[in-house]
């Protein structure tokens, strides 16, 4: 459900799309969800520590950018949901002035900081934790940042990639863009 939405776009998919799908009526729904947006948010919060995982079982010689950029895509692959799902949209629509959607970011950033800090220490166990830390922290923040600058700039209007092709293509970009020009 959540990749056909994501497809369609949350703005063009109703809480009776939703429903109906489930095969429940719009008041069961709310009895569960308040809005469409937390569904949504429910199930990305469930692909984290997926997304930690494969970043973390990803080969040791990958660059942390690279093996980021790679687990978000591999995700996206086995979910079928385009990559730029893990980052919050435009205030009211899971924006990032809720409540609940700081709380996701900052999960996803600290999921990720821990899987970066494990290839870290792998890499180089003999360097200081607390400055092996800092570095994941760090990577961790840029990658989410190339996330949210991608779903910024196409999940706003109907213009934006709707092919998790597409979707794969600007990743790459955003992901390269952090490694330099």
């Amino acid at each position: 459900m959540l990749g056909e939405g994501v497809q369609r776009g949350l703005a063009h998919t109703t809480v009776r799309d939703i429903a109906q799908a489930a095969g429940v009526g719009e008041r069961t729904f709310f009895r569960y969800f308040p809005t469409k947006e937390s569904l949504v948010a429910g199930q990305v919060r469930e692909l984290v520590p997926r997304l930690a995982e494969l970043l973390t079982a990803r080969p040791a010689n990958e660059a942390p950018y690279t093996a980021m950029r790679n687990a978000v895509l591999e995700l996206a692959a086995q979910y079928d949901v385009p990559p730029a799902v893990f980052i919050t949209g435009p205030p009211g629509r899971l924006g990032p002035d809720t409540r609940a959607d700081r709380f996701l970011l900052s999960d996803l950033e600290s999921a990720l900081t821990e899987a970066l800090l494990q290839r870290l220490k792998a890499r180089a166990p003999e360097t200081d934790e607390a400055r092996l830390r800092l570095q994941a922290a760090v990577k961790a923040r840029a990658g989410v940042s190339a996330l949210r600058a991608l779903f910024t700039l196409y999940a706003r209007d109907d213009a934006g990639p709707r092919t998790s092709s597409q979707f794969a293509d600007l990743i790459q970009d955003a992901f390269a863009a952090l490694d330099g020009p």
